[in-house]
Formats: structure tokens, C-alpha cells, sequence
């Protein structure tokens, strides 16, 4: 049985792995054209990865901010933690929603985030807050659903 293929409009990420699949395939006739078919291909496939990089990079956005808001005693930043937190937590289910494909990576972008988060907000403690990073969990605290979660914190 074949598969439908990805819409453009409703799942762009894998729509671009689709398409890139298939001028690769074209690329294999040689078909008589002055189009670099791989070359092509392969910047197609680089738009959809941007779509997992910028999902990857509003979680960790928004678990580095989790972060900050439960361990720094700082008291000035917390308001633009908060609405980081809001707005990043926004884009990544508008991303989420329009690239359905990228489901299936979730779990593997959640966790690269998690390590990047955990970093960028150490070297923010340590920096601003003359904090020792050891006071922040090796273990993400919070479930997707926590961190995606919409309520105001």
C-alpha cells in the first residue's frame, strides 16, 4: 500500500525529507537537466532540519529559564524568565503543530536541550549569582508535558 505524501502546508519537515528523497532518487537517472538535483535535495533536507533545530532551541530556552526561576535568588530577572518561559513554550507548540513529523524526534531534541539548558544556566548562576552549578539536577526535573505546558507559571 503507498503512503500519502507529507503536505507542504501541513507538515513541512517531513514534507522536506520527502522531497529530498525523491530528487535524490531523480538525481540516480541523470535526467538531461542543468539542475544540481543533490545539491539541491540537500538544502531542501537543511530547511527541514531548521525546523527541529529551532524546536530544540525554544525548549531549551524554556527549561533554562525553568531553571533559573527555581535556583537563583536574583530577583530582577524573573519577570522576563517568566514571560521567556510563556513565549518559548508558544513557539515550540506552533512548531510542534505545524511540523507533525517532528514528533517522532521529540524525545531526542528534549533531550539535547535538557543538556544545553542545564549548561547555559550554570554558567548564568555561576556568572551573575556567584552560584556553585552542582546545585542543579544532572536529571531534567520536569516532563515534556511540564515543560510544554501552557498554564502561567
Amino acid at each position: 500500500m503507498d503512503r500519502v505524501p507529507a503536505d507542504h502546508d501541513s507538515d513541512f519537515y517531513t514534507w522536506t525529507r520527502e522531497q529530498a528523497d525523491a530528487l535524490r532518487r531523480a538525481s540516480e537517472t541523470r535526467v538531461n537537466v542543468p539542475i544540481d538535483w543533490a545539491n539541491v535535495a540537500e538544502e531542501i533536507e537543511g530547511l527541514g532540519s531548521e525546523q527541529a533545530f529551532a524546536l530544540e532551541s525554544a525548549l531549551m530556552r524554556i527549561m533554562e529559564h525553568l531553571l533559573k526561576l527555581r535556583f537563583s535568588p536574583a530577583q530582577d530577572p524573573r519577570a522576563g524568565w517568566e514571560v521567556s518561559v510563556g513565549k518559548h513554550r508558544r513557539e515550540a507548540l506552533r512548531r510542534l503543530k505545524r511540523n507533525p513529523g517532528l514528533k517522532g524526534k521529540l524525545d531526542d531534541l528534549f533531550r539535547d536541550a535538557w543538556t544545553d539548558a542545564r549548561a547555559t544556566a550554570a554558567e548564568s548562576l555561576r556568572a551573575y549569582d556567584g552560584m556553585d552549578a552542582s546545585v542543579l539536577p544532572q536529571e531534567c526535573p520536569w516532563s515534556m508535558a511540564e515543560v510544554l505546558d501552557t498554564e502561567p507559571l
